[in-house]
């Protein structure tokens, strides 16, 4: 891609900086880079369990969106859920080439404090947490991701159709049957589903 030069009465936003990237400006590239590669790795991460993985697989979603960022087109949605499109069929493939399946520690996770430093009321939310997030593991890695997307990315269910390539209404019905999936899981774990309510 031809790199452009930034118009001095157009500095790069939020507002503009797909526009640019699609024309060719590669510093509005490294802007939406920056935006957006944390939500991509961490995505990336829970899926895969791997941190060296994760990484790649991060770097080869922004290396693939560079390469076809004019081919992109405005539908609609935040440009991140074209992302999510790449690092989903990016994820599959490593799945399919490594035909494994890795559980992620709850200590793995960075932003989740070690629970003896924690007063017993935030121990108490860390437990719930762990308690959902081990069971969302436990479902069908389509439910996963599509219950990833909704509570943790808190997309749309418009972007999360575009995203697993699925239609709006199919997305509401499979919502529907991973939440019940997912209470079941909880109450499995815990003896105590009816604690943990997740609302639609």
């Amino acid at each position: 891609m031809k790199k452009k030069s930034i118009p001095q009465n157009e500095p790069i936003n939020d507002a503009n900086a797909v526009k640019l990237a699609v024309n060719g400006n590669a510093d509005a590239f490294s802007f939406l880079y920056e935006q957006n590669v944390t939500r991509i790795y961490n995505y990336i991460y829970y899926r895969t369990g791997s941190e060296a993985d994760a990484e790649d697989l991060t770097a080869r979603v922004f290396h693939r969106a560079f390469g076809h960022i004019e081919k992109y087109q405005e539908k609609g949605v935040p440009f991140i859920a074209w992302l999510y499109r790449i690092a989903h069929n990016l994820t599959a493939n490593w799945y399919r080439d490594t035909r494994r399946r890795k559980e992620v520690s709850l200590e793995d996770h960075t932003d989740i404090p070690h629970l003896a430093e924690l007063p017993e009321r935030e121990m108490e939310k860390t437990q719930e947490k762990e308690l959902l997030l081990n069971a969302i593991r436990r479902l069908p890695q389509e439910r996963q991701q599509l219950i990833l997307l909704k509570f943790l990315e808190d997309l749309s269910n418009g972007e999360i159709a575009m995203i697993m390539g699925k239609t709006e209404g199919a997305i509401k019905s499979l919502y529907h049957r991973s939440l019940i999936a997912l209470r079941e899981q909880v109450m499995e774990i815990s003896g105590l589903g009816e604690q943990y309510e997740i609302k639609d």
